[in-house]
């Protein structure tokens, strides 16, 4: 009776959580979902990358979260936005045109938090539901100060769909620091196939590193679109 005991506890767990989200390899995935599983179609908010820790959830370069407690000193959720994890966090400042310099392509929300501090090698993962079958166009909300490459990938899949993030480098802009800050939307930076259910969806920075994450728009491919 104790074995049973076990197996139905590790079903009850199964079901209810997304600890037991299988990869390409079949191997369980340890991590779940930040807040709730995000959904596709719709926005993924790079911020809620998965609980799990290190080599779980995400990979960082270090161990130092260099914006929220760092950088941004206050006490409030936007500056200590889990402050005790290694991916580094900061938020849209709209003060002295940090976050909405006349230099943007594209202007942010303000009090948006976002991840940045990229280094090529990192990544972040997402616990997410996808609603429907089909391919799907991926938009994403960014800031690059060379031009660089970003990746995704699906359930640990070694196939990594590679995407080129144009810079945001302005040449007038004379304050050197606000070149992380300049944010451009790029709406049809790839197209994926996603199956209907549980995933986990990995993004890797590939090339340059220094780009800041926003969020990734998930929309549904119809037969209209060209």
């Amino acid at each position: 009776m104790k074995n049973a005991s076990t197996i139905y506890l590790f079903l009850i767990v199964c079901l209810t959580a997304t600890a037991c989200q299988s990869n390409s390899t079949g191997e369980l995935y340890a991590g779940k979902a930040f807040h709730k599983v995000q959904e596709i179609p719709g926005k993924i908010q790079c911020e809620y990358y998965d609980l799990g820790g290190e080599g779980i959830a995400f990979h960082d370069s270090d161990a130092v979260n260099s914006g929220s407690g760092n950088l941004n000193k206050g006490n409030d959720t936007l500056s200590t936005f889990r402050a005790d994890e290694a991916v580094d966090i900061s938020y849209t400042k709209f003060h002295d045109q940090i976050d909405n310099s006349p230099y943007n392509v594209v202007n942010p929300e303000e009090n948006q938090l976002y991840v940045g501090w990229t280094e090529p090698g990192e990544w972040t993962k997402y616990s997410v539901e996808v609603k429907s079958t089909g391919f799907y166009k991926i938009g994403i909300m960014y800031t690059a100060n060379a031009d660089g490459e970003i990746g995704l990938s699906v359930d640990d899949a070694e196939e990594i769909s590679l995407i080129k993030i144009p810079s945001t480098f302005h040449p007038k802009d004379s304050i050197k620091w606000r070149q992380w800050h300049h944010w451009n939307y790029l709406d049809k930076a790839t197209e994926i196939n996603l199956k209907k259910g549980r995933h986990t969806l990995t993004l890797h920075t590939v090339l340059k590193g220094h780009m800041n994450y926003d969020f990734l728009q998930f929309d549904l491919k119809t037969n209209t679109w060209k």
